[in-house]
């Protein structure tokens, strides 16, 4: 089995795969057996690498391996029989051959095909590192919740039960010639490791989520949402990349000098939103990012002395727990105490003001229709009480300060 997964994502744009190709290629060269995959349909780790790449890994220096997931590719691999099988099923129930094809089309047939690729080489200890270059956060946040959703596909898609489906579709293959039998558990094996790759995901042990982001209010924004939601389904973050970042030098020039402002801020505020997660630099490169070389430069910006291996966070920062008609979230606060913080909801808006510092929470959606009612602090651990909102979701009426 491999000993470590790390998932780099982040909005489109934001430099996610050279982060991904740069951690993959300095693993490598510490004696890392590396392999490094892109699942975001729209690849770029060809041009980070600037070389042809292909559906399967392949080797493209010592100890690196790369691999593009082809949709089509993996879909057939993975997929093709239970499709046939079901364009069977479908078109015996007397199912209109259009509406059968789009129903054979299992939804995240696409998403499934690259989490049974990391199932595939995670159990087959060929690679002591898997480094996942994934699509945008909006695309990752549903390639890690599928697995969740399998069962209920899997119950809803065929009308028996488990060993009431084997007998009757034992019974239908005997009459029809259609395998029903063992199509289901064709499709119920591939189920199962979902599951089973899910876990491992969600295992801080083995798996982390790294997060890239550059200092823009945009890319900030939807950074602390898709914080709040890997957090939200047990997904271990370990760190923030912050990448392009221009250096003080850039103000000389009067043109750049009110980007560098808003940069600063930016920073302040990813300091203040991701804390206490390490919080990686990246320098702007000055120039388009490809080749070995310069991913060498990124990979040294990035890390400097650490290993890239390593797990630099696994401590949950943020939970959710729901206690009869309530819920309570949790967040990490260390070196806070009970005088000197108040907290605010603002929609799906959390304020904490710490002294004269504010960190700002994105809240899951559907807390937009509870009210903060309490906070208690202990153990740096800050548990906040939702209860029913009588108010529409969306209207900004600050609570008062908790003391």
């Amino acid at each position: 089995m491999a000993k470590r997964i790390i998932l780099f994502t982040g909005k489109g744009g934001v430099g996610k795969t050279t982060c991904a190709a740069a951690t993959a290629l300095k693993a490598s060269k510490q004696g890392y057996k590396t392999l490094v995959m892109s699942s975001d349909p729209a690849h770029s780790l060809a041009d980070a690498f600037d070389r042809q790449l292909g559906p399967e890994p392949e080797e493209i220096l010592p100890n690196l391996f790369a691999q593009e997931v082809d949709l089509y590719y993996s879909m057939k691999k993975y997929w093709g029989n239970i499709r046939e099988l079901l364009l069977l099923v479908f078109k015996w129930q007397k199912i209109n051959e259009i509406a059968a094809e789009e129903l054979a089309a299992i939804p995240g047939m696409g998403e499934a095909s690259a989490l049974l690729w990391v199932d595939q080489f995670y159990h087959s200890g060929d690679y002591d590192l898997i480094i996942i270059d994934s699509a945008p956060t909006g695309e990752t946040l549903t390639f890690l919740t599928l697995p969740q959703a399998t069962e209920w596909w899997l119950t809803k898609a065929f009308p028996f039960q488990k060993f009431a489906f084997q007998s009757v579709g034992f019974a239908v293959r005997k009459t029809t010639g259609i395998p029903l039998d063992k199509g289901y558990k064709e499709l119920r094996t591939l189920f199962e490791k979902l599951q089973a790759i899910h876990k491992v995901l969600a295992n801080p042990d083995i798996s982390s989520v790294r997060l890239v982001m550059n200092p823009e209010k945009m890319v900030v924004q939807e950074a602390r949402r898709a914080y709040t939601y890997l957090q939200l389904y047990g997904y271990g973050v370990d760190s923030v990349i912050v990448n392009r970042i221009l250096p003080s030098e850039a103000g000389k020039d009067p043109g750049w000098q009110k980007y560098l402002e808003s940069q600063a801020k930016y920073m302040q505020e990813i300091d203040a939103s991701f804390s206490p997660l390490p919080i990686l630099r990246v320098p702007h490169m000055r120039q388009e990012v490809f080749g070995i070389p310069l991913l060498n430069e990124i990979g040294s910006g990035i890390y400097g002395e650490r290993n890239p291996a390593d797990i630099f966070y696994k401590e949950p920062t943020y939970r959710v727990t729901a206690e009869g008609d309530a819920y309570f979230l949790d967040i990490r606060l260390p070196f806070t105490n009970e005088k000197n913080f108040t907290v605010k909801q603002f929609g799906d808006q959390l304020v904490i003001q710490i002294q004269n510092q504010r960190r700002n929470y994105l809240l899951p959606n559907f807390l937009t229709y509870y009210s903060l009612t309490e906070t208690t602090l202990k153990d740096g651990w800050l548990k906040i009480r939702f209860e029913q909102s009588q108010e529409l979701p969306g209207e900004e009426t600050p609570l008062p300060d908790t003391d």
